[in-house]
């Protein structure tokens, strides 16, 4: 078995893994808070709160509102941050410049606001705007705040002031761009991070991000190698070589050199970790060109990987591949969730790893052996020359797929016999086939290019899923989304042989894929699946966010019944002991005449809808709850089409 196929762990780590026992050391939110990104760093997204319930939930009213336009010098409209609560304090990302804000759970009142103006270096930055969110330390003192800026800096904050914490780097700051293993230029070195840093006990990891690879100027780019800081002086711990250096395990999977000048396979997502087992997850991207990858042949390990990371060292404990040598774009969004879950009567510490793909990957957190089998398929062969992809790719066998994945004729909208026609006709200036089927130069005289589905963003994406422990049930929202996936040589825009493209000749028009404005794939083009860990299973689905207007009232579709479509977004989900609870993204007119969405709850074990509340915007975050002085609220992320961002809370009228 070559070298590259194998998710190796060491026999002296195993061995010392194993001899521990118990469930995972995690923040839990048993206590009424919300004290990180996903609840816990096991990012469960989990509440054991019951104030809200079913027969309840659409008496819910808001009790405050905190816009965020005036954090910058223009409002922003895509805010993705999921709040922290912690001793009766709401903390957050807001604006352009990132700010960090303090607000009184209760009332939304601002407490306190700490930015950082970073100059040219943030209006640079390849990833802007206010990120998604900040981590929290209880230090037994006041706690402490950490995040990054925009321009790529990790900032310590205390909580109880927001002043910079003085033995923290210099004066609170870390620059992350230095002291990383490479010369990195502050204002073109492109990376930077949207999402949180992950504190775990007293190790800060950070993650990398670029800019969206589909048209690079250059097969050479920054490396998006992870670190794990001290959390009391800043100093680096750690770092983890996701593109393995001469002397390392997995170099002989980047041939020709290629790990010398290849780019990018940070970790863009959220991080997991588990404190008890001493074990950090980092789920990787993809390398540099997210659909050529003729200048890196080879396996590019650690590439579209979760690898388990020793927390205090930084080691390579395990990793798993689930794509060799991407051409996709299905690098991992999300973070892996932590469970312990009854598996044959066996009580099985497992990592389960949302995908862009709609697979859902379960391992053994500790082994890193698949809990079911995940098995290498021979796959179709690239024709775009001087590309060499990988002869096989690994399926998963179970869970089965949570949503669409290739496409085919049966695939096309078929609500009436008018758009099957048309569907086909856009489909027959494509090449169709199953996941992983290649991309393709796109010509005006051949192919347009390869429709591929889940599309580049998934499937699942950033927001990723959520746990209910107390059944073993993972909730997962995605959008069923079909794109083209063509490729073009242009020398004045890269010096790779190919970037992602239309051919010469091919207008908009001709290539898009909607038919005045209805999606050529047949819905539900939004929805949330249950999945139930104990059997590996699908235990139900639903459509997932109403019809839009332009689809409801399409000439089109006069006449016609239209099922609940679900909408296209980045939606995540909460869990309660009885809900899961998820907002639309976009908006639509509701019986009512008002233009919103609605923030809705799905009973747990059926998926049948409990309740709705209106929203004036769709969700742009992921919602979170807590108590305070005796009443639960549930807060989220608003924003889009001319609504400045702000973050909504929710709780039930006085008795």
């Amino acid at each position: 078995m070559p070298i590259q196929r194998m998710h190796i762990v060491s026999i002296a780590v195993l061995a010392g893994l194993l001899a521990a026992g118990g469930a995972p050391a995690v923040a839990q939110t048993d206590n009424g808070e919300w004290r990180s990104y996903g609840g816990d760093i096991a990012n469960t997204r989990y509440s054991p709160l019951d104030q809200i319930t079913a027969e309840n939930f659409n008496d819910l009213e808001v009790a405050w509102r905190l816009n965020t336009a005036n954090f910058g010098s223009e409002p922003e409209f895509n805010f993705q941050a999921t709040p922290l609560m912690v001793d009766g304090v709401l903390y957050s990302t807001a604006g352009l410049r990132r700010a960090v804000i303090a607000a009184d759970a209760g009332t939304g009142e601002l407490l306190w606001m700490h930015r950082l103006d970073e100059g040219e270096r943030a209006e640079v930055a390849p990833r802007r705007r206010s990120g998604r969110g900040l981590a929290y330390r209880d230090n037994g003192g006041d706690g402490e705040i950490f995040y990054v800026t925009p321009g790529y800096r990790l900032v310590g904050l205390n909580a109880k002031t927001g002043e910079r914490l003085s033995g923290f780097g210099e004066d609170g700051i870390v620059d992350l761009m230095q002291n990383m293993d490479q010369e990195i230029d502050p204002l073109s070195g492109e990376i930077g991070l949207h999402a949180t840093p992950l504190v775990a006990g007293d190790t800060v990891v950070v993650g990398a991000a670029h800019v969206p690879g589909g048209r690079p100027r250059s097969m050479r780019n920054t490396k998006g190698y992870i670190r794990g800081f001290d959390a009391d002086t800043g100093e680096r711990k750690w770092i983890f070589h996701t593109i393995p250096g001469a002397d390392e395990f997995g170099n002989d999977t980047w041939l020709n050199d290629s790990w010398r000048y290849t780019g990018n396979t940070g970790v863009w997502g959220q991080i997991s970790a588990d404190l008890e087992e001493g074990i950090v997850y980092l789920p990787t991207e993809m390398p540099t060109n997210d659909y050529y990858g003729g200048h890196r042949h080879g396996d590019n390990l650690y590439s579209d990987s979760l690898v388990a990371v020793d927390i205090e060292t930084g080691e390579r404990l395990w990793h798993f591949q689930f794509i060799h040598h991407d051409v996709w774009d299905w690098d991992l969004p999300c973070a892996p969730i932590l469970a312990d879950v009854m598996i044959d009567g066996e009580l099985r510490k497992i990592v389960a790893q949302p995908s862009k793909q709609s697979w859902l990957y379960v391992f053994d957190r500790v082994t890193g052996e698949p809990i079911w089998p995940i098995e290498e398929r021979e796959v179709e062969p690239s024709n775009v020359p001087g590309e060499l992809l990988a002869p096989t790719q690994p399926y998963v066998t179970k869970p089965p797929a949570y949503d669409r994945q290739g496409v085919d004729l049966d695939d096309l909208i078929d609500l009436t016999p008018e758009l099957r026609r048309r569907a086909g006709e856009i489909a027959s200036r494509h090449l169709m086939g199953p996941i992983f089927t290649p991309p393709t130069v796109s010509e005006a005289d051949g192919v347009y290019g390869t429709l591929m589905l889940p599309s580049q963003a998934g499937g699942t994406n950033w927001p990723g899923g959520s746990l209910d422990p107390e059944t073993g049930i993972i909730y997962l929202y995605t959008f069923t989304q079909v794109v083209s996936l063509g490729l073009v040589n242009d020398p004045d825009l890269s010096d790779m042989n190919f970037i992602r493209g239309r051919g010469e000749g091919i207008s908009a028009r001709e290539a898009s894929l909607v038919i005045e404005g209805i999606p050529i794939i047949k819905p539900p083009w939004g929805r949330i699946t249950a999945i139930d860990l104990k059997e590996g299973e699908i235990l139900w689905q639903v459509p997932h966010g109403e019809t839009p207007d332009n689809i409801r009232n399409h000439r089109l579709l006069e006449g016609v019944d239209i099922p609940r479509t679900g909408r296209i977004g980045r939606v995540g989900t909460l869990n309660t002991p009885t809900m899961v609870i998820a907002g639309e993204a976009g908006t639509f007119t509701t019986p009512s005449g008002e233009v919103g969405a609605m923030l809705r709850a799905y009973d747990k074990m059926s998926g049948e809808e409990l309740g709705a509340v209106y929203m004036p915007a769709g969700v742009t975050g992921s919602p979170m709850t807590y108590l305070h002085e005796g009443r639960q609220y549930i807060v989220t992320a608003i924003g889009g089409g001319g609504f400045p961002g702000e973050l909504i809370a929710y709780r039930l009228p006085e008795e």
